[in-house]
C-alpha cells in the first residue's frame, strides 16, 4: 500500500544496532538531530558534537524525556581539528570505541564566485570537507580493535544537479565520494565499511525558514519525481540501514535519497 503524505510511518528496527556505539558530527539539529534520535531509539549508545550548544542540550533533554539514555555530547567547532579529534577520543574513553561514525556536519551558506576570498574558501573547506577525513582518522583505530565498523559520509545532490549559489560547498561535497571510494579498500581489509548518503532538498527547519519560498515550491514540483518532501527522518533511515549488519556487504557506494531529483 502506498504511503499517504502526513501518515505516520512505523520505523524499521535493526537489532544489530542495539548496544552499538555511534558518533555523529553536527548532531544537534536538523538531519543530525534526526540521526541522533533514530540511533538512540534503536538502542544504540550515541555521542555527538555540534557548535550550537543550546539546541544540542535541548535534544539531549528530549531523549531523556523519552526514557532513552542521555547521549554524550560536546560543543565543538570542527574547524579546529584537534578539538574534533579530542572530542572523539574523549567520547570513546567515556562510552567505548565506536562501531559507527556518521560524518554529517556541513554548512551550505550561499556565496558567489566573485565574493570568495582565500580566507572564506579555506573556512568553507574547514567546515564541509576536512572534518570528515580527520574524524575517520580518529575512529579507525578503535574500529580495528572492535574487528570492524561502518562509516557514513553525508554528501549532496546539489553539485550533481548543478545547483548554483554555493561553489565552495559544491567543491567540498563533490569530494565526499572521492573520500568514500579512496578509503574503501584500505578500510575494507579491517571489515570497516564506508559509504556516502547524498540527500536531496531536505525539509529541515533551516531550509524552510531560509529558502522554501514560492519559487522553491515550484522547484520541488519541477525536479522531484515523487510529490512528497524529503524529511530528515528519510535520511536517518538510510543511514541506519548502512550502519547495520543488514548492509554488511555495502561499501564504496553512494546512496541517493532525493525523491528522484537526479
Amino acid at each position: 500500500m502506498n504511503h499517504i503524505e502526513g501518515e505516520a510511518i512505523a520505523p524499521a528496527t535493526f537489532p544489530s544496532l542495539r548496544g552499538r556505539r555511534v558518533f555523529i558530527t553536527g548532531g544537534g539539529s536538523g538531519i543530525g538531530a534526526a540521526m541522533v534520535t533514530a540511533f538512540a531509539r534503536q538502542g544504540a549508545h550515541v555521542a555527538f558534537i555540534d557548535i550550537a550548544e543550546e539546541p544540542s542540550a535541548a535534544l539531549a533533554a528530549r531523549l531523556v524525556d523519552e526514557a532513552l539514555p542521555a547521549p554524550w555530547w560536546r560543543g565543538c567547532d570542527v574547524r579546529d581539528v584537534s578539538a574534533l579529534q579530542n572530542a572523539i577520543r574523549d567520547a570513546a574513553a567515556s562510552i567505548g570505541d565506536f562501531h559507527v561514525l556518521v560524518n554529517n556536519v556541513a554548512s551550505d551558506d550561499r556565496h558567489t564566485l566573485d565574493a570568495v576570498s582565500a580566507e572564506y574558501y579555506d573556512q568553507r573547506i574547514a567546515i564541509n570537507q576536512r572534518p570528515a577525513f580527520f574524524a575517520i582518522q580518529a575512529v579507525v583505530p578503535g574500529m580495528r580493535q572492535l574487528g570492524g565498523g561502518a562509516i557514513v559520509n553525508l554528501g549532496s545532490i546539489g553539485w550533481q544537479a548543478k545547483s548554483g549559489g554555493y561553489p565552495c560547498y559544491a567543491i567540498a561535497k563533490s569530494a565526499v565520494n572521492g573520500l568514500t571510494r579512496g578509503l574503501a579498500r584500505e578500510l575494507g581489509a579491517s571489515r570497516i565499511r564506508i559509504n556516502t548518503v547524498s540527500p536531496g532538498w531536505v525539509m529541515t527547519q533551516r531550509q524552510i525558514d531560509l529558502w522554501l519560498d514560492a519559487e522553491g515550491e515550484k522547484e520541488l514540483a519541477r525536479n522531484q519525481c515523487l510529490p512528497d518532501r524529503v524529511q530528515p527522518d528519510d535520511i536517518a533511515n538510510m543511514v541506519l540501514f548502512l550502519a547495520s549488519d543488514q548492509a554488511r556487504t555495502c561499501t564504496a557506494q553512494e546512496f541517493v535519497v532525493d525523491a528522484g531529483w537526479l
